[in-house]
Parts: C-alpha cells; sequence; structure tokens
C-alpha cells in the first residue's frame, strides 16, 4: 500500500458522521445563534467528504491506467481544496477586521448554497476568482490548477496532443492514448500535494480560526445586533 492509497484509507476512518446543533449551541450559545459559524462547519465537512470522494476515484483511475479522467479528478479535487482555504482566508479577515462579519455570513451562504442551474437562490462564486485568494496563501497553487485544467478541455493538450503524434519523417499523424505516458509518473506527487495542503487546512488552520470566531461573535455580539442587516 503506497503513501496516498494508506492516507485515502486513513481519511475514510476519520469521514464525520453528523454534527449536531446542539452540541455547538451548548459550547457558545451566543455565538452559535448566528448562522455563519454553523455553515463554516458544515462546508468544512461536506469538503472533507467531496475531497476524499474525488481522489479515491482519481488514484483508481490512475492504478487502472486511465489518465485523462484520473487527471480531470484531481482538478476537482484541487477546486475543492480551494474552497476551503478561501473559507480559511476570509474568517481570518473577519478576526483582523478586513471583512465586516455579515458580509462574510453572505459569503458562507454562497460557498455553501450556490449554484449555476438556478437549484439555488445564490449564485455560486467563480472558481478562478476563489484561487486567486488562494495562490496569495500557497504560491503556485493556480498555475497547478490551470496544467490541470488544460486536460479538462478539448483544446491543444485535451485532443491533438493527448491523442497523436507527428511522424515528421514520413508526414504521418499518428493517433494514440498518450495521457498515461504524459503524466503517470507525476500524478501521485500531484495527489500528496492536495492532500497534504487540505490536512494542514483542515486540521491546523480551521480549527484555530474557529475558535477565535466564536470568541471574536461572543465580543462583538451586540454590535452585530445593532447592524443586522433586515431579512
Amino acid at each position: 500500500m503506497d503513501v496516498v492509497e494508506q492516507a485515502l484509507s486513513n481519511w475514510k476512518n476519520s469521514l464525520p458522521e453528523k454534527i449536531e446543533l446542539g452540541g455547538l449551541y451548548s459550547r457558545n450559545p451566543t455565538a452559535h445563534k448566528w448562522k455563519a459559524p454553523f455553515r463554516s462547519l458544515i462546508l468544512r465537512e461536506t469538503v472533507f467528504w467531496r475531497l476524499h470522494d474525488l481522489l479515491s476515484q482519481s488514484y483508481a483511475l490512475h492504478q487502472q491506467g486511465h489518465g485523462l479522467g484520473a487527471r480531470i479528478l484531481l482538478r476537482s479535487g484541487f477546486e475543492t481544496l480551494a474552497t476551503l482555504i478561501y473559507l480559511n482566508w476570509i474568517t481570518d479577515e473577519v478576526l483582523q477586521g478586513t471583512r465586516i462579519f455579515h458580509d462574510f455570513t453572505s459569503e458562507t451562504s454562497v460557498l455553501l448554497l450556490g449554484s449555476r442551474n438556478k437549484t439555488t437562490k445564490h449564485e455560486s462564486r467563480n472558481i478562478a476568482t476563489i484561487l486567486k485568494h488562494c495562490d496569495k496563501r500557497y504560491v503556485g497553487i493556480q498555475a497547478l490548477y490551470g496544467d490541470l485544467c488544460e486536460a479538462a478541455h478539448p483544446n491543444f493538450e485535451g485532443t491533438c496532443f493527448g491523442y497523436s503524434s507527428v511522424d515528421f519523417d514520413n508526414y504521418t499523424t499518428v493517433f494514440q492514448n498518450k495521457w498515461r505516458e504524459m503524466y503517470a509518473d507525476k500524478h501521485l506527487d500531484s495527489m500528496r500535494l492536495c492532500m497534504m495542503t487540505f490536512e494542514a487546512e483542515y486540521n491546523e488552520v480551521w480549527p484555530p480560526l474557529f475558535d477565535k470566531l466564536e470568541k471574536w461573535i461572543s465580543e462583538h455580539d451586540a454590535e452585530l445586533e445593532a447592524t443586522k442587516p433586515t431579512e
């Protein structure tokens, strides 16, 4: 069992089964009368579930030699990771006083409930915009995501480069599936990078931010009540 397979197995055993709102309210009734902390917690755990699902399938396809599908799923994995990085980013902005809490509340609604097909009333954020913020914390993540996007679209790499080679001596174009040849040796390294970054954001960044957010809300509750937008 390699490092990625072992990590995915460990993740599977760590996936949370449920969150009880009553427990959160008992922990800090002032903070948890506001919706944003609950949304943050739900988003954190759904990101965990989704990322495990995507990377498990990406790993399986990689092991089976299906390079294109493995790469496209890894791209979706980095999008999912970016959502948690961005959530942590905007939480810290509230604590630093550079983002209004009520704006943060609206943003958590969009991150958790946003859609593009009008199934919800919130329009989802453009992932490219989110990744720009993530690149400030993890320089290079935007470029890595851009490389993965080339596999997902029927452009030069997604079609011509991925499935053909030119024999210049014989003026012939030869068709073949080149995805495993091009990326198999790099795929697991990229998966490890995605997983390590997620674990840092999930285990090391989010928990202390959440604790500080609860405390911050409790200390600013009267101000938040006075400035609460009307429904």
